[in-house]
């Protein structure tokens, strides 16, 4: 049979292979930002100006990786460091990510807490599975981000603590306190995504030496601890006077039940090098390493030898990180400027100043509001609106589990110049000005 007369390929009626498919999987709800990004990719295909605020990530024109660590990346590759890596990482950049904490956070880890992964995402997925059997309870805030979605795959009862803007859209202990005697696991994630906003130390403290006493109860009780998972993968990205604490440096008894989850994909604007590490109780880690070699989730080697030596030079990463997060913090207070020049005049705008991450809450009050004979009922509505009315492209809060309609978007400013937000706010103005 010749290449010219080969069929088609018959995959069947319509969902008869998905109907076979796992309940999990089945009902697991895709990544809403993806959606809204292939969204905006047809637009420019077709011409159209779009100020994409919606990603949380890096335009490489505008924010590319360190010139030291692309070069020795290549040098890595070049050397023929191109086998498996170790199940747990590179040992030269487990030792360098713990001078790298001690350095910026004052925890000193043993390097047998460090576990390399590809990215923070598979540890954040590989915790829940280490931590919580099915059924048990979990607390996640929300806004927040994913936790819905490890949830669910897990099959984990989530339990969904709703948060407040005064608050910066953090939990407080007193609405976590009343699920930390039942739950095996908090969520916390600061600077936080979608939010652009940091916890406060006393807050943090207050949180985290409740989980030491509710485990001093369970040791007692003889009954599994509770562990509390603390997402700080924007840590080295904080503006003006707020400040990034790690959970062991506040509270030092409380190491053995903080699942801490980093890397260098926000704060080396390097997303796709797929590098992330957790520090936990070595025992945890050892179990973790298990699994992530079952998940074949390892950084590349040549990312991981050159990023090992890249941490050990303090002032290389300082000058990168004062030279980012300058840039980053141009644009977020560009776009806050903006929103408070119209909130003073009288448009129905509210944000939160930034304070880290790459991200900025905005809250465009314009539910059951009318353009065009067309009424405003939800946030997608809005969305949907600002995107084809003004080229301005964000994310409603419901895609980080907040089910209300209540006008919150974040904007992302990793892929956009001065130029392009500049630009976008009078188009924002003159929607508002056609709005009512």
């Amino acid at each position: 049979m010749t290449e010219e007369t080969l069929p088609d390929l018959d995959f069947g009626a319509s969902r008869t292979v998905d109907s076979s498919l796992s309940e999990r999987v089945r009902g697991l709800i895709g990544s809403e930002i993806l959606k809204v990004a292939s969204e905006i990719r047809e637009l420019k295909a077709a011409g159209r100006s779009v100020c994409n605020l919606t990603v949380g990530d890096f335009d490489t024109r505008q924010f590319p990786i360190p010139p030291a660590l692309q070069a020795g990346i290549r040098l890595a590759y070049e050397a023929g460091e191109t086998n498996y890596p170790p199940a747990d990482g590179v040992l030269a950049l487990r030792n360098s990510v713990v001078e790298f904490v001690a350095r910026e956070w004052g925890p000193r880890y043993p390097t047998s807490s460090v576990l390399i992964a590809s990215g923070a995402r598979p540890l954040l997925y590989a915790a829940y599975r280490c931590v919580l059997d099915p059924g048990d309870p979990v607390i996640y805030p929300v806004p927040s981000w994913n936790n819905n979605h490890y949830a669910w795959l897990n099959s984990a009862e989530g339990i969904v603590v709703p948060t407040r803007a005064e608050d910066g859209f953090m939990p407080t202990l007193e609405q976590l306190r009343p699920h930390l005697g039942r739950a095996r696991m908090v969520c916390l994630n600061s600077p936080l995504n979608p939010a652009g906003t940091v916890i406060g130390e006393t807050a943090l403290r207050s949180i985290v030496e409740a989980v030491v006493e509710e485990n001093r109860r369970r040791l007692r009780e003889r009954r599994p601890g509770l562990f509390l998972l603390h997402d700080q993968v924007y840590a080295t990205l904080v503006f003006g006077g707020a400040r990034h604490h790690m959970p062991v440096a506040l509270v030092p008894e409380a190491a053995p039940w903080v699942i801490e989850l980093d890397g260098v994909s926000k704060s080396l604007a390097a997303t796709g090098l797929r590098i992330g590490w957790l520090l936990a109780a070595p025992e945890l880690t050892t179990r973790m390493k298990d699994l992530i070699g079952h998940m074949g989730a390892w950084a590349p080697r040549p990312e991981q030898v050159a990023l090992a030596r890249f941490l050990l030079d303090e002032q290389a990463v300082r000058e990168f990180h004062t030279e980012m997060n300058g840039r980053v913090q141009q644009r977020l207070d560009a776009l806050y400027r903006g929103f408070e020049r119209m909130r003073l005049d009288g448009y129905p705008v509210q944000c939160i100043r930034p304070q880290g991450a790459i991200y900025l809450s905005l809250r465009l009050t314009l539910i059951g509001a009318t353009f065009d004979g067309r009424r405003l009922e939800t946030n997608e509505s809005i969305r949907t609106l600002l995107l084809d009315e003004a080229g301005l492209a964000v994310v409603p809060f419901q895609a980080f589990g907040l089910p209300e309609d209540s006008g919150w978007f974040r904007l992302s400013v990793g892929a956009v110049s001065l130029e392009d937000i500049e630009a976008a706010l009078p188009r924002l103005r003159r929607l508002l000005d056609h709005a009512g």
